[in-house]
């Protein structure tokens, strides 16, 4: 499911994002249109994506998501409707990378956070996925990778 998490340090990321809280049980109506809006807000503004799109996650409880979802960018973005500039923070982080289809990051993030939890390790409330390679370039699920980040706190 998951392969073997390891412990990187990051550098920080400029990034280009549209901040949303929401319901979970909307997280699958919004996901596609604000990517649709970040690619063509980004265009407009003659910026290419400089990675893969990803949902930075803040809160999340067990009725509402608070995210951002967003793609690193390497000049700044400007503000336009709800597409704003933003960063991921560096420092040390968790990383694996989880195989399979979305409805599947529930248990892939169990398994990462028993893991965090069995080397002693003190996650710091918020995390990331990047969806490395999903259903715009793949059709089958069973090869999807998505990037499970989690920062940690020293």
């Amino acid at each position: 499911m998951i392969e073997t998490p390891k412990i990187l340090h990051t550098e920080s990321q400029q990034t280009a994002v549209i901040p949303l809280v929401v319901p979970r049980a909307e997280i699958q109506q919004v996901m596609g249109p604000g990517i649709d809006e970040l690619i063509q807000t980004l265009a407009t503004q003659g910026i290419a994506p400089q990675g893969a799109v990803f949902t930075h996650h803040f809160h999340i409880t067990p009725d509402t998501f608070d995210f951002e979802i967003g793609v690193p960018v390497g000049s700044a973005v400007s503000s336009a409707g709800r597409v704003r500039p933003g960063w991921l923070r560096g420092g040390t982080v968790a990383r694996t990378i989880y195989f399979g289809g979305y409805e599947g990051l529930s248990e892939a993030w169990s398994e990462f956070g028993a893991w965090i939890a069995a080397e002693g390790l003190t996650p710091a409330s918020d995390l990331w996925e990047s969806y490395l390679i999903g259903p715009e370039s793949e059709l089958d699920a069973l090869h999807w990778q998505t990037e499970l980040v989690r920062p940690l706190i020293p």
